[in-house]
């Protein structure tokens, strides 16, 4: 069967009527009646469509193998599901309107339009199609947004799907409705959207395997609404203000000076700035300050550090020695060494990727091997799920559900997934030089992965493509030239769409790692123009995180307007994002200028740069990492990295380790101490302490308060007090 495709018109104009010459027409089962199982929710994973369908009876998960649904519908209890002697008493007619006992209950009434089609076909014989049969062949959005004046207004939408032989057809009826947020646009079975409340969501229709949407906004009361007109510092600014304005919020305010330092710092350096850092920039007058600052981390050891450390995390690069599947120290060291080196030049990002997908050699000198054994923990290199998380990692597509049926929620198709599966399948691994070495080879002998369906094996195949990459030898080679196209969207926007997500702390697609059709960008223009950007400048990282930083929507504050206090996707403000747990240690080490010991890792290792050794019963090896959420690497999803607040560390930090004895240290021998024999006076004591650990002064009433506490105290406990109390805030907590 051709590979389907779907056109989809979904706008909100009256439905058109079905042509003659389709209702003069027999009804085919795959045209006309699998689209009533997939309406009816027949074919549903919570039905019969389900692995192991539902009371003796499955269909392929929304239809995806036609030829085995009619096996199942007509040939396999004959005459009990279908009867064509008497149509009326096919079970399958029975069940659906509620005339025996059905466990999914009433589908349709009797003389609805899915039951006359489904008779008509049981009376014409209920047969399978004969020769070929049209195929849906595009997908189209003509209105791919609609605004709404006001709450309740409504619209119609209808769903048209163009097929091989050049005809259209109104599927409006055969299809099915979703939102994603119905307090803002709901929509019916029918496709009767209603708008609900202020903001922007997307509607979307089904039908077949394939997906559409609609951008649907519903505008706030334009009473009082002003647009301010804010400087644009690049097109960042323009795209977003423009999204803004269109919705009636009003962006922020720049955040301070102060605000911006440790914000920016904490972003490229994973670490807040120093005392003397903190002093040139208050003290520098220059209006580019700021672009200067930007450019200053960007070079900077630092920021190579953290950003190989954040792409050595997604590459699950960590170390469990002696376990003979290459992953030990040695390997995932040069995998480190050889990611820092290319991220250090500022290489492009596509070359990377391209040299760890065709990369051959050992894993204990070949850095670039590293992929291959660091991805996959295990004795063997399981080329399915390898493939579903190289696709997952570097192209933003979640590929596992297509492994046993299309993609219920996207365009792809098992044939997509077993395509994208061969290009691995010839990588093997063998021993090398040692025990922890494996050789990473390419074997021409192997066999492409088969087709979970019909056992037919799959030639390798791009993501989106119809035919194989064809050619001899590593088939890996054309995967590596399609990531290094400048026209690869797929690459390119999820890359950005991570480096947005790192700095702004939500993806423009959200989650990163999940870009589909019932998942869209929460500014489309936004996402196309970093993507293109990113092509501009060679798919380097630097210049793309410069403009980022340097926009105005970066550097606004975390107060938000009064038509922004909802916005949680459109960034009229700046988020307020917790530490990472790697950042939150290095920024206690550096503050208190006290080291702390990891496990198995020298003196002096920063927790960005820590390898995850020997875990036990640990994630990551460390209590502390573990406590804060640190990724365990257990897999390539950002959403290993958690970044939300528990008791456990509330605890930790009033009582734990980690602050109150470097406080100490500091208070006796340290920096602390520095601070007291250099400052004589009680406000220049309290000054000194903020900025140090908070990187800011302190406003008058905090200054008072610990004037009070000061009074009331015995020094210089009481300064132990305020400094270790510091960092228990969410001032110090949170990048704000």
């Amino acid at each position: 069967m051709k590979r389907l495709l779907l056109s989809m018109v979904l706008g909100l104009i009256v439905a058109a009527p079905v042509r003659a010459e389709d209702q003069a027409a027999g009804p085919s089962f795959r045209r006309d009646v699998m689209p009533i199982f997939f309406r009816a929710g027949c074919n549903a994973g919570t039905c019969h469509g389900s692995a192991r369908g539902k009371d003796g009876f499955m269909l392929s998960l929304f239809g995806y193998d036609s030829a085995g649904d009619y096996f199942r519908i007509v040939q396999e209890v004959p005459g009990r599901r279908v009867n064509t002697a008497v149509p009326d008493q096919s079970l399958i007619l029975l069940k659906a309107i509620g005339a025996v006992p059905h466990t999914g209950g009433k589908l349709f009434e009797r003389d609805s339009d899915l039951a006359k089609t489904l008779v008509a076909w049981i009376e014409a014989g209920a047969s399978d199609d004969v020769g070929s049969v049209p195929e849906v062949t595009g997908i189209s959005l003509p209105k791919q947004s609609v605004v709404f004046k006001s709450i309740g207004q409504q619209g119609n939408a209808r769903v048209t799907a163009a097929y091989s032989d050049g005809t259209t057809r109104d599927v409006t009826a055969l299809s099915l409705f979703g939102t994603n947020n119905p307090s803002v646009a709901d929509i019916d079975k029918s496709g009767r959207v209603t708008a609900k409340g202020p903001g922007d969501t997307t509607v979307f229709a089904r039908f077949n395997r394939f997906t559409v949407g609609t951008e649907a906004i519903v505008l706030p009361s334009a009473e009082g609404f002003v647009w301010p007109k804010p400087p644009e510092n690049n097109f960042i600014d323009r795209l977003v203000f423009e999204r803004l304005e269109k919705l009636r919020i009003v962006p922020s305010e720049l955040c301070d000076d102060e605000t911006f330092l440790r914000r920016v710092t904490l972003d490229l350096a994973a670490r807040p700035p120093t005392v003397e850092e903190y002093e040139a920039f208050m003290a520098d007058m220059a209006a580019d300050k700021r672009a200067r600052k930007i450019d200053a981390l960007l070079a900077s050891e630092d920021f190579t550090d953290y950003m190989s450390a954040l792409w050595g995390e997604l590459c699950r690069v960590g170390s469990n020695d002696y376990t003979g599947r290459g992953d030990a120290h040695k390997p995932a060291n040069a995998f480190m060494a050889w990611l820092r080196d290319q991220i250090a030049v500022d290489r492009p990002f596509d070359e990377v990727v391209a040299d760890m997908a065709t990369a051959v050699g050992s894993t204990n000198t070949d850095g670039q091997t590293g992929l291959y054994t660091m991805l996959i923990h295990d004795y063997a290199l399981n080329p399915k799920v390898f493939a579903s998380d190289f696709s997952q990692l570097f192209l933003g597509v979640r590929m596992q559900c297509a492994e046993c049926h299309n993609h219920p929620f996207d365009r792809w198709t098992m044939d997509d997934y077993y395509g994208l599966v061969s290009f691995f399948s010839c990588v093997k691994r063998k021993p090398g030089s040692d025990g922890r070495d494996r050789r990473v080879i390419f074997d021409p002998t192997a066999a492409p992965a088969k087709h979970a369906v019909d056992g037919r094996p799959v030639p390798a195949k791009l993501l989106g493509a119809v035919e194989p990459v064809g050619g001899e030898g590593d088939p890996r080679r054309a995967l590596a030239a399609w990531i290094r196209d400048p026209e690869n969207s797929l690459f390119n926007r999820n890359i950005v769409n991570r480096l947005w997500a790192h700095l702004l702390g939500v993806g423009i697609v959200d989650p990163v790692d999940d870009f589909r059709a019932t998942n869209p960008p929460s500014n489309g223009p936004l996402l196309d123009a970093l993507a293109a950007k990113f092509v501009e400048h060679g798919r380097r990282l630097r210049p793309m995180i410069r403009d980022i930083c340097n926009s105005r929507v970066y550097q606004l504050s975390v107060e938000p307007t009064p038509s922004g206090v909802a916005d949680t996707r459109q960034y009229s403000h700046a988020m307020v994002r917790r530490l990472r747990a790697d950042v939150l240690v290095d920024s206690v080490v550096a503050i208190t200028g006290v080291p702390k010991p990891l496990p198995m890792a020298p003196t002096g290792t920063k927790a960005i740069n820590y390898l995850v050794r020997n875990q036990y019963y640990q994630l990551t090896g460390d209590f502390v990492l573990d406590t804060f959420g640190q990724s365990g690497r257990k897999s390539v999803c950002a959403c290993d990295t958690k970044t939300n607040p528990s008791l456990s560390q509330v605890m930790h930090l009033f009582v734990g380790d980690t602050v109150r004895t470097r406080a100490q240290t500091a208070a006796t021998s340290g920096v602390l101490k520095k601070i007291l024999d250099d400052n004589s006076t009680p406000e220049r004591i309290i000054e000194a302490i903020f900025i140090r650990v908070l990187s800011r002064r302190p406003t008058s009433t905090e200054m008072q308060a610990m004037l009070d506490l000061v009074a009331n105290n015995k020094a210089p406990a009481i300064y132990e007090d305020i400094f270790a109390g510091l960092f228990t805030t969410s001032d110090f907590l949170f990048n704000h």
